[in-house]
């Protein structure tokens, strides 16, 4: 692959590479939407990645081209980055990453570059690949101008330049890509970040499966709204409990804050928030404040035409998947006999909280969830934002292939278009390593 990627180099800009970075992919095996609610996950990187080989130059030119050639070449100049939050196309993600780098180092005149891109994980699958392409042109930006920064450091700062392009992300897709190592998954914690190896039992192995149905997460109102739903959730539930409501911004927040555990924060949910949606104007009564404030100060400028919010199903969602993601690390810890089944109704579990709570799948999900666990699976989810994208089941290695040949019969080949991806769209994977910068020998 890096043979090719050189020869591709070559005729595209006349003269070799001179360092190349990869940034994997991710799967998270549980623990769906709560990294931006400051809660821990528990993703692992896979072997699918984001590859860039790089030239640094003399002129103050970014020039980017892409293996795929449905991917349009983009060339701008470094003193000049505009990132369009209104239709993104892939030039913006990295320029989000070259942004983030730039910033930092307050970098006035940066090294123009060459670079020509291939990537191998399938894009707006929920596999994290428009994160990855962040991660790796933030580490491509880095060594092209000759400063250094930790895994963690690049982490935050790829987290934050995201937000560039308008995705309200959390930060696990860009600490599992910096901080993975193979053969472990993370559980990641936030503020501060840090990671810890989870080792997974043996007898199982985690099968990616993809829905086929794209989900474009910063072109779609339906993530912001979920951050913005736990936001209001956070400030209904911290007023009251007689916390200075406008200082919490996450439902992590009003745990530590009230210092209970998550089984009683989800009695709280239950006795403060009801069932039934939410209008701006009951949230208005329930904070004492004027329309015009909440406006103004709480809801973010993409979300003022929104008029109602679910609050009790988000905030069910959070705490109960967030003790999911303990729970789960806590029988990979301990390895007791029946550890894949504990397991396999955990990632169960999460997928009904998504589907139900946080109504962040879709029939298509649902489906090849049920599919997986009929042929076999132990357990079975949708894992990425949802709303599409990929499912990642855990399924006894000893019956890895029968289950491979019996879900590409029931999903993939009863569907045409489905058939004709069906080679990039069911995998097996074991957890890979982060992202990193190698240089021609």
């Amino acid at each position: 692959r890096l043979q090719k990627l050189k020869e591709m180099f070559i005729s595209k800009f006349g003269s070799a590479p001179k360092f190349y970075a990869r940034a994997p992919g991710r799967v998270n095996l549980i623990g769906e939407h709560i990294d931006y609610c400051g809660y821990a996950v528990l993703p692992m990187a896979i072997e699918q990645d984001i590859l860039i080989a790089v030239e640094p130059v003399q002129t103050q030119v970014v020039q980017l081209a892409n293996t795929n050639s449905s991917y349009l070449d983009f060339s701008t100049n470094v003193n000049n980055i505009q990132i369009n939050k209104t239709k993104p196309q892939w030039h913006n993600y990295f320029l989000c990453g070259l942004k983030g780098i730039q910033e930092h180092f307050g970098l006035n005149n940066p090294t123009g570059m060459n670079c020509l891109l291939d990537g191998t994980i399938p894009p707006s699958s929920g596999l994290s690949s428009s994160s990855a392409l962040v991660c790796c042109a933030g580490l491509v930006t880095l060594r092209a101008n000759g400063k250094t920064l930790s895994k963690v450091e690049l982490a935050e700062i790829c987290t934050k330049s995201e937000r560039y392009i308008g995705t309200e992300g959390g930060g696990m897709d860009q600490s599992i890509s910096f901080l993975a190592e193979e053969g472990t998954a993370k559980l990641i914690e936030f503020s501060p970040l840090r990671a810890t190896d989870v080792r997974l039992p043996s007898g199982a192995t985690f099968v990616i499966a993809n829905s086929c149905v794209e989900m474009n997460k910063a072109a779609t109102s339906h993530y912001n709204i979920r951050v913005m739903e736990c936001r209001l959730a956070t400030k209904l539930l911290s007023k009251s409990k007689g916390l200075e409501w406008r200082k919490m911004l996450r439902l992590h927040d009003v745990q530590s804050k009230l210092g209970v555990s998550l089984e009683e924060m989800l009695t709280i949910v239950e006795e403060v928030l009801h069932p039934e949606p939410y209008s701006t104007e009951e949230i208005c009564k329930c904070l004492g404040i004027s329309l015009e404030e909440l406006h103004s100060q709480i809801l973010s400028q993409n979300m003022q035409d929104v008029s109602t919010f679910k609050l009790y199903q988000r905030a069910k969602h959070v705490y109960s998947e967030a003790a999911r993601v303990l729970e789960f690390q806590k029988i990979c810890r301990e390895a007791p006999a029946n550890a894949l089944q504990l397991l396999g109704e955990l990632m169960k579990q999460s997928h009904i909280s998504c589907r139900e709570m946080y109504e962040c799948s879709c029939p298509e999900l649902d489906r090849l969830v049920d599919i997986c666990l009929q042929f076999g699976a132990i357990g079975s989810r949708l894992t990425g934002a949802g709303w599409g994208g990929c499912t990642v089941s855990m399924v006894p290695t000893d019956k890895l292939n029968t289950f491979l040949k019996n879900v590409k019969k029931a999903y993939y080949q009863t569907d045409g278009q489905r058939l004709a991806v069906e080679n990039n769209s069911l995998f097996a994977t074991k957890p890979g390593r982060g992202a990193l910068v190698f240089v021609e020998a």
